[in-house]
């Protein structure tokens, strides 16, 4: 086994349902799941995310199946929650988390990404609670994301990032790095969203050079920014604005990918980097041609081809 000292640090670049406009685990504007496994192959992808649970097989036996024989792995299973309204909702938070978390850990990966609630409806616009948090619901938002984390940890052996998301209460520059101060790192990192957190008017490279010993894992995303300014000036809840097009092919969109993966390079620490583009709903046809002009523009910022899978931990063994 070559030892930590000596093994290069690597960016592994895989995509995610998202970037074939899969938002739902069933729904009929979305491409199938055999075709979306077909064409991220078919793209020069070798790692995936799960999506929403339900939308890929969920018989491990079956996926990993499916998975292998594309030549495809798994990096990540992902989580929705609404911690910061406390210990009310742990429970129906952990059915939700657990048959995620124990696919994503059957399936060999490491990572459960943890979305935020959203305080507006992504598809009507219909105002929810109050976008911003009080002193109270930001506290148990923190203490119940650090048990989350522990539990995750300790049942599963899987290391939780947050996910920074547009229209949720972790968005903008100031609040996450209110959470990010006030949540203990050797239970809590971040999934960096380059797309999200552009969207909200924060700086990635900023971030990554200021928290780096916090960024668990990135999603490589860009913003239109003229799209951007129409749909922030017209309050445009999330959903339709990626309908209006918002999230927009590499290179043609912010942040710049380019830096943004130096800055990651230079933490000097394994990392995924999960290519999404929000396209829901999209034409079936539309996702393989932009998956592959991406993974192209990827190679040429220095990201290899191929890139051997990380050295996990044991169950139960917390993750640095």
């Amino acid at each position: 086994m070559t030892s930590s000292a000596s093994a290069p640090a690597r960016i592994r670049i895989g995509s995610a349902p998202d970037s074939w406009g899969v938002w739902f685990p069933d729904d009929p504007r979305q491409v199938p799941w055999q075709r979306f496994l077909d064409e991220v192959s078919e793209a020069g992808y070798e790692w995936i995310e799960l999506g929403p649970y339900g939308y890929l097989p969920t018989d491990p036996a079956r996926l990993a199946e499916e998975t292998g024989r594309r030549g495809l792995t798994l990096s990540a299973g992902t989580v929705f929650t609404g911690l910061h309204h406390g210990p009310d909702v742990w429970e129906r938070t952990w059915a939700h988390v657990a048959d995620i978390a124990a696919l994503t850990r059957a399936m060999g990966a490491g990572h459960l990404v943890v979305i935020p609630s959203f305080w507006r409806d992504d598809k009507t616009g219909e105002i929810l609670e109050d976008r911003t948090l009080t002193a109270e619901q930001w506290r148990q938002l923190t203490t119940q994301t650090e048990r989350l984390g522990r539990e995750v940890r300790d049942r599963y052996g899987l290391r939780i990032v947050v996910h920074p998301h547009a229209d949720t209460h972790i968005d903008s520059e100031e609040n996450v790095n209110r959470f990010l101060d006030a949540t203990d790192p050797d239970l809590v990192s971040l999934c960096l969203d380059t797309g999200h957190y552009a969207y909200c008017g924060g700086d990635s490279v900023k971030l990554i050079e200021t928290y780096g010993e916090r960024i668990g894992y990135l999603h490589l995303k860009q913003v239109d920014p003229d799209v951007l300014a129409e749909v922030v000036a017209d309050e445009v809840p999330f959903g339709p604005a990626v309908a209006r097009g918002v999230m927009c092919e590499p290179p043609n969109g912010v942040p710049a990918l380019g830096p943004v993966l130096d800055a990651a390079r230079r933490l000097d620490v394994d990392l995924f980097a999960i290519v999404e583009q929000d396209m829901y709903p999209c034409p079936p046809d539309k996702p393989l041609p932009i998956a592959r002009r991406t993974r192209a523009f990827l190679r040429s910022c220095g990201t290899p081809a191929q890139t051997p899978a990380p050295e996990q931990d044991t169950p139960n063994r917390a993750r640095m």
